[in-house]
């Protein structure tokens, strides 16, 4: 395959996807993963995508089809995430019972929990293991694993969080749009999310700067139904929803 037809089949994955793994396009390609950091790395010279650790990001907006894995999802936007985690950490109270969805920013809230008193339950494997780390209370919902987000969903975990009443839930999300509201690629993804929604007093979306204006092909909440923490303010979506700028 020659460079230029590489080049334009990493584009086309990007409009698909939003972002790409060095190692899948590799394999996709038939070629070697050093050909592919190549390609990435012109194309990000030329401005065409955002190079990032493992992979390749979208420097456009619109739809967003597929899903990234967390590997690669972990190393973008670090700096926007930290500071979105730790504003949001700020909001949990003394006594709270409180879901952290699975999720690369949600994740980074961890370290910044510090209240004892707090029952924490989520459907990510590495966000349980990082909770008892820490000392703190924690249940994980049971369900089917998905391998690129590494959080448990389907009728399992559903079922699961029925039993529950969240005061507040933590949720992130891979499209906030003003017609289709949060989004997420995966059905049984958005399935879990809704379904904490609806057994919580309060929901906090965690959303950077970068999800606004994407839409993923499965809404599951409307703007109203949470308020949004970000990193930069967003004044065309304030009368939809609230939106809390992390400082």
């Amino acid at each position: 395959m020659l460079q230029g037809e590489r080049q334009e089949q990493i584009l086309k994955q990007l409009e698909i996807k939003r972002a790409v793994e060095v190692a899948s396009l590799a394999r996709e390609m038939g070629i070697s993963e050093s050909t592919i950091r190549r390609d990435i790395n012109e194309l990000h010279h030329m401005g065409k995508l955002k190079k990032v650790f493992g992979g390749a990001i979208s420097i456009s907006g619109g739809m967003a089809f597929g899903s990234t894995n967390v590997a690669v999802r972990a190393h973008i936007n670090v700096g926007e995430k930290e500071q979105i985690a730790k504003y949001a950490a700020t909001m949990v109270q003394e006594n709270d019972f409180v879901f952290i969805d699975a999720g690369t920013t949600t994740e980074r809230m961890i370290p910044y929990l510090e209240k004892k008193s707090v029952t924490y339950v989520t459907n990510g494997i590495v966000h349980a293991k990082k909770l008892i780390d820490r000392g703190l209370d924690a249940y994980i919902i049971g369900g089917l694993l998905r391998p690129s987000t590494e959080a448990a969903i389907g009728t399992g975990a559903i079922e699961s969080i029925k039993q529950y009443n969240f005061t507040k839930s933590f949720m992130g999300t891979n499209g906030v749009d003003l017609e289709r509201g949060f989004s997420t690629p995966d059905i049984g993804e958005a399935a879990v999310k809704a379904a904490v929604m609806k057994q919580s007093d309060k929901s906090v979306v965690l959303a950077d700067h970068t999800k606004f204006g994407i839409i993923s092909p499965v809404t599951f909440a409307a703007l109203a139904d949470a308020c949004v923490i970000t990193d930069r303010s967003a004044p065309r979506y304030d009368p939809y929803t609230a939106i809390q700028v992390a400082e």
